[in-house]
């Protein structure tokens, strides 16, 4: 970490954030358990904050540091796993699908259905993943979706608009009608860019204009492509790709450092 980018003290959850331990969110909810100790005596204090350069904090008694650089990779994520780190159920979750022992601290950025295929970014900089989640940041999101029956360009329209969910007006979608569905009858394939993160959102916006979703992939995350990342493997970002992550965290800008 430069001296330009340490400013002391920080708030303790923003710690373990960068430091890869979970997402600020996550990094809460560690604190309110009693699970994290400074220089031994346990806070739960969401505003208390910690000077990186002297102060000991542990997770559930190991000690957490601040890594030099962050841990950028990408999952050409397969249908059939939940996107979390573990399931108390048993069921299959894309943590088996990535390198957690030689990257500790990895987290997926966002989420995708576990019947979703497609593009995943993880990463250790909670800072990264919280600014790029962010609905104000418009990061943008293709899909490609295998939908029940043809979309007239009226009802396309209406996506590319913004249309109506029980939870509000969508923010205008980029969409493109890329051709029948092969392995289907009845069906078409619909290219679809969004810059919103709700939940179900593109199932949901296809029902809305009475095309269910039969199958969605997502070939691209902000800058990133599913490039040289075969289905159900998992590779790191090239230096050029984390330099346009970083890039992009930092026009929308980083949140301070307090």
């Amino acid at each position: 970490m430069s001296e330009a980018e340490r400013v002391v003290p920080m708030r303790l959850q923003r710690f373990l954030a960068r430091a890869g331990v979970a997402s600020r969110r996550g990094s809460e909810k560690l604190m309110t358990a009693g699970r994290v100790r400074v220089n031994g005596v346990v806070v739960t204090q969401l505003g208390s904050k910690v000077d990186p350069a002297c102060d000991i904090v542990t997770v559930d008694g190991r000690e957490v540091q601040l890594a030099e650089h962050a841990t950028y990779l990408i999952l050409n994520k397969p249908s059939g796993y939940l996107t979390t780190m573990s399931d108390p159920y048993g069921r299959p979750c894309i943590a088996s699908l990535v390198p957690t022992q030689t990257y500790p601290g990895l987290f997926p950025v966002g989420r995708l259905d576990a019947d979703t295929t497609g593009i995943l970014l993880f990463t250790t900089n909670g800072d990264a993943s919280q600014q790029m989640l962010h609905p104000s940041k418009h990061v943008s999101k293709h899909y490609v979706a295998l939908v029940e029956g043809m979309p007239t360009e009226g009802e396309l329209n209406r996506l590319r608009k913004g249309i109506r969910l029980d939870d509000g007006l969508t923010q205008p979608a980029e969409v493109e009608l890329m051709g029948e569905g092969e392995d289907r009858e009845n069906t078409a394939i619909v290219g679809i860019t969004i810059h919103e993160g709700r939940k179900h959102q593109v199932k949901r916006m296809c029902e809305a204009i009475g095309h269910k979703v039969i199958r969605l992939h997502r070939d691209s995350f902000g800058p990133l492509r599913l490039t040289d990342c075969a289905e159900g493997t998992w590779r790191l970002l090239t230096s050029d790709e984390v330099a346009q992550v970083e890039a992009l965290v930092q026009a929308k800008g980083i949140l301070p450092i307090v």
